[in-house]
C-alpha cells in the first residue's frame, strides 16, 4: 500500500487509495478496519478493474472523533467517497463488517451499486454470533488490546495455516496492535456489528450478488452465509473448502478465481 489520499467528513478524514484501471471496485474491509487488509489481492484485482480500499473512520490513517458508530455511518463514508471520487456506480466487495456494509449500500442506495460480493458476512446475529463477540469484547476490555489481536488470529485463520509460519503470524498481528484504535472505540465497534440485523430487508438486494465463504470460517460460519443468500434474489453461494475467516489472506488463489468468475459475467 502507497500513502493514502484523504477526503474530509464531518467528523474525520477518511483515508483511502486508488489502484488500476478499468470498472470501479470498492474493497470494505472488516471490523479491523484497515484498508491493508486487502494488501495481497489489490494488485491481481487492479489489472481488472479500478480499486478503491479505505480505511474506516478511526482506524490506521483515517482520523476522526466519530461517537456513534453505526454499520450506517460506515456506508455512508462509501457513499461519499464515491460522489468525491465521480462514480455513480461501483462495484462492491465487503468483508464481514464490509459485507454488512454492502447490504446496506444495496438496500438503501441500489442505483450506486453495479456487483455485489459478500465475504463472510450475515444478514443479523444468531447466538454463536452473539457469544463469539461477547467474548471478544470481554477479552479486549479484560485483558486489553495485544491480548485481543493476539486471540483474533484464532478467529480468523485456520489452525494449519497459523502453525506453517510462525514468523508470518508475528508479523500481522504486529500491523494489528500497531493499527488498533482506543479499547473503547473498538468495543463501540463491536457493539455495532452486534446492532446491525437487516434479515427483514434481504429481499431488496436488487443487484446480482455472490455470497462467498469458506467451510472452516469459526467466527462467521457458513450458516450465515447460506442463511443471506437465500433471503437474496439475484445470489450465488460460493463454498471454499479451506481458508477460515480471512480467506483472501489464507486462500486467495480460490478466492480470487470466485470473486473475478463474478465480476467479470
Amino acid at each position: 500500500m502507497t500513502m493514502p489520499d484523504f477526503l474530509d467528513r464531518p467528523d474525520g478524514r477518511l483515508a483511502y487509495e486508488v489502484n488500476g484501471s478499468g470498472p470501479p471496485l470498492l474493497l470494505v474491509t472488516g471490523l479491523g478496519g484497515s484498508r491493508r487488509y486487502w494488501a495481497n489481492v489489490v494488485p491481481a484485482l487492479a489489472h481488472e478493474f479500478t480499486v478503491i480500499t479505505h480505511d474506516h473512520m478511526g482506524i490506521g490513517d483515517s482520523q476522526g472523533n466519530r461517537i456513534a458508530h453505526t454499520v450506517e455511518a460506515l456506508t455512508d463514508d462509501v457513499v461519499a467517497l464515491m460522489d468525491h471520487l465521480g462514480l455513480p456506480r461501483a462495484n462492491l466487495l465487503g468483508h464481514s463488517t464490509g459485507a454488512a456494509v454492502g447490504q446496506i449500500l444495496a438496500q438503501d442506495h441500489p442505483q450506486r451499486l453495479l456487483k455485489l460480493v459478500l465475504s463472510a458476512g450475515w444478514a443479523g446475529p444468531d447466538p454463536y454470533f452473539e457469544l463469539c463477540f461477547e467474548a471478544r469484547k470481554s477479552l479486549l476490555l479484560g485483558s486489553g488490546i495485544a491480548a485481543y489481536q493476539r486471540s483474533s488470529a484464532i478467529f480468523l485463520y485456520p489452525p494449519s495455516w497459523i502453525s506453517a509460519d510462525a514468523a508470518r503470524l508475528e508479523a500481522l498481528l504486529a500491523g494489528f496492535i500497531a493499527s488498533t484504535p482506543p479499547a473503547d472505540v473498538l468495543a463501540a465497534r463491536i457493539d455495532m456489528i452486534m446492532a446491525f440485523n437487516r434479515r427483514a430487508r434481504r429481499q431488496e438486494i436488487a443487484a446480482p450478488t455472490l455470497v462467498i465463504c469458506a467451510a472452516d470460517d469459526q467466527l462467521t460460519p457458513m450458516h450465515l452465509s447460506e442463511e443471506l443468500a437465500a433471503g437474496i434474489p439475484q445470489s450465488r453461494l460460493v463454498r471454499l473448502a479451506w481458508g477460515g475467516h480471512a480467506s483472501s489472506q489464507t486462500a486467495p488463489e480460490d478466492f480470487l478465481n470466485a470473486v473475478l468468475e463474478f465480476l467479470r459475467t
